[in-house]
């Protein structure tokens, strides 16, 4: 009967662009479904203009060749291709709980498959991977088995001819479509983003556009917008947060681009220093990024040194740590004060720039002892050469180039073994510069650091994930209570600041799962998160044994990653420029602003998400969302053109 069927299965032309439109339109579907749910199901006519249109490109590749053998082996080869671009985006999403673009899977896809494999293997052989391997390789497997060849009688140059056509008439309206729909057509120019390629166009059509982004250069320009000049009294009694920088003479100096860049910059409105300017002059500094940290994880009893940090130290109270690139997307985030427009590439990016922008460059000007340390692969992420490239004076240090002397080889590596083992290489050593990537509180969460500390944790009031998601990063506050207590035995903690906060939110709590369907961490916070802003609260703790016997600070304000950078060169008192920075001195008269890579934004007056504003204060200004939407494309523009076209080392080596 199979083989009545088989051979009774021939195809034409037009037969052909009906299958493949009906194979990727099932493709989209299932996928946007698997990553997004039911809650973000809005774009499937989108999903069907497009299905059509790249189903009739794909089909033109399938009828160029009037051999039957060639033309059937090019089809299902497309077919197959089609099915496995799908499979990995989706397990890389249920892994990562982000998409990776063309930028990451280049610079980033070796490393995810030497250090991921696990988990990956956990993934794809769990029952929800093997059901999505059947889901998605479905149409390929029917197609392999039916059709037996395909006419070359059907495919003369008419019919080619024909197909093409529907192909460029079907691409065609579908742009027409977007260009004359202002909210679609944004989203390809000023507010780009692969995420939101993907969500409103679907995968295949995100990767071509990620395709045309990286071969061809369109960015837009800086929009003009008139910004508040700060109150009279304050320019009177502080001084500008500049450097002597001539932005007309760089300009002069550097390519077009970076001339617009400069342009933008030299428009900006500075911010002034503060009564916290030069609180922690001359101090050392310990900077911990902890993987997959979440506020979540603060408790009184459970997290005594986390909750001394949280509490006594600066108090942030509306804090943002939006996951936009992974783990190097968090620590980029960190450091260089910008968001990753590229992707995993984005820290990669910065290995041969010059890096003076950062806290730990301005640091090692200074005289700072610097030390950057990861109790993982030193080669991972090429941190090897992007860490030692970030100015901390005796460079980097990770499994493999030092850390196997006080790290055991278990994963995920201890922190506390990372901490105890490295504490008397800068202890006396100061002033200090020292960074910390952790990895203890990577996935998945049933490891040996769980074991060993569950029997800290209740048995009730949490699902199993979540408890040992609990117990395994107590390893990082057994690590922090020990730092804080051999700094208080040398009599240096009044001297010492502590940064800590995440590289991103816990996505591995829920390995499986679409964005609202996230169980696990619904039971963490305590609420299933129905944008990124909700999904990426987190906490951000600032201590030093001075300011436990100063008055409380407590910032309540909505503030980000990218606003640690300013933030810490006011506190340290360094010559900065506050115009190079997207982010703002969080004690400066600068207005709160937070933004995610996908456009969403939260001041303190109100908040974009899902394309809808929503307002927290009454009177606000007409206007007010555009004009924060405007800001919000030139901050994101300037973090996508910083790494593009080297514009800080135009800044600091052509001044």
């Amino acid at each position: 009967m199979y083989k009545k069927i088989r051979d009774a299965v021939h195809i034409d032309a037009f037969g052909m662009l009906f299958l493949m439109s009906a194979y990727l339109l099932y493709e989209e579907i299932v996928f946007h479904l698997s990553a997004f749910g039911m809650s973000n199901f809005n774009a499937v006519h989108n999903l069907l203009a497009f299905s059509i249109g790249w189903g009739a490109i794909c089909t033109v590749f399938s009828c160029m060749s009037l051999n039957p053998v060639i033309n059937r082996r090019i089809h299902h080869t497309v077919a197959a291709l089609i099915a496995l671009i799908f499979l990995v985006e989706y397990f890389v999403y249920m892994q990562f709980k982000m998409f990776y673009d063309l930028r990451t899977i280049a610079n980033g896809a070796m490393d995810v498959l030497g250090g991921f494999s696990t988990q990956i293997l956990r993934l794809v052989f769990s029952l929800s991977g093997i059901l999505h391997l059947v889901l998605f390789a479905l149409p390929a497997i029917a197609d392999f088995l039916l059709i037996r060849e395909i006419e070359p009688a059907r495919f003369g140059r008419r019919e080619v001819s024909a197909v093409s056509a529907f192909a460029a008439l079907i691409t065609l309206i579908v742009n027409m479509s977007i260009e004359t729909t202002p909210a679609q057509k944004v989203l390809l120019t000023d507010q780009y983003s692969f995420t939101s390629a993907i969500r409103h166009f679907g995968l295949v059509s995100g990767l071509c556009i990620d395709a045309g982004n990286i071969l061809y250069e369109h960015g837009s320009d800086f929009e003009t917008i008139t910004e508040e000049e700060p109150v009279e009294e304050i320019a009177k009694t502080y001084e500008l947060a500049v450097m002597n920088i001539d932005f007309e003479a760089l300009a002069s100096a550097g390519t077009p681009q970076q001339a617009a860049i400069d342009e933008y910059v030299s428009t900006l409105t500075p911010s002034y220093t503060n009564d916290m300017t030069g609180l922690f002059k001359d101090m050392n500094l310990i900077f911990i990024t902890a993987e997959a940290f979440s506020k979540e994880l603060i408790d009184p009893q459970r997290t005594p040194a986390l909750y001394r940090m949280a509490s006594k130290g600066i108090t942030f109270t509306d804090y943002y740590q939006p996951a936009s690139a992974g783990t190097t997307g968090g620590e980029y985030q960190n450091i260089f004060g910008c968001l990753p427009m590229y992707g995993g590439a984005s820290m990669k990016m910065t290995e041969d720039e010059d890096n003076r922008i950062t806290i730990s460059s301005q640091l090692n000007e200074l005289g700072y002892n610097g030390w950057a340390f990861h109790n993982n692969d030193y080669m991972y992420y090429d941190r090897h050469i992007t860490h030692n490239n970030l100015g901390f004076s005796n460079g980097f240090m990770g499994y493999g180039n030092g850390m196997e002397e006080y790290v055991q080889r278990k994963w995920p590596e201890s922190d506390l073994e990372m901490i105890e083992g490295t504490l008397d290489l800068y202890l006396d050593q100061e002033p200090f510069d020292v960074y910390y990537m952790t990895v203890s509180g990577h996935n998945p969460y049933s490891n040996w650091l769980s074991e060993k500390h569950i029997s800290r944790i209740p048995e009730t009031g949490h699902t199993k994930e979540v408890r040992n998601y609990l117990a395994a990063n107590l390893e990082l506050e057994d690590a922090v209570g020990l730092l804080i207590r051999r700094l208080e035995e040398a009599g240096i903690a009044d001297r010492t600041v502590i940064v800590l906060t995440a590289d991103h939110f816990p996505y591995g709590l829920d390995f499986n799962a679409a964005f609202d369907q996230t169980v696990n961490l619904a039971d963490l916070y305590g609420y299933q998160p129905s944008s990124y802003l909700e999904r990426d609260h987190n906490a951000l703790l600032i201590w030093s044994g001075c300011l436990e016997q100063m008055e409380h600070v407590e910032v309540s304000d909505p503030v980000s990653s990218l606003d640690i950078l300013p933030t810490l060169c006011n506190l340290f008192g360094m010559e900065w420029d506050s115009r190079l920075l997207p982010g703002r001195d969080v004690f400066s008269h600068k207005d709160p602003l937070v933004f995610t890579v996908n456009y969403e934004w939260k001041t303190d007056l109100g908040m974009l998400v899902n394309d809808t504003f929503y307002p927290s204060a009454e009177n606000i200004p007409e206007g007010y969302a555009d004009t924060i939407t405007a800001i919000v494309r030139n901050k994101i523009k300037y973090c996508s053109d910083v790494l593009q076209y080297s514009y800080f080392t135009h800044v600091f080596q052509d001044q």
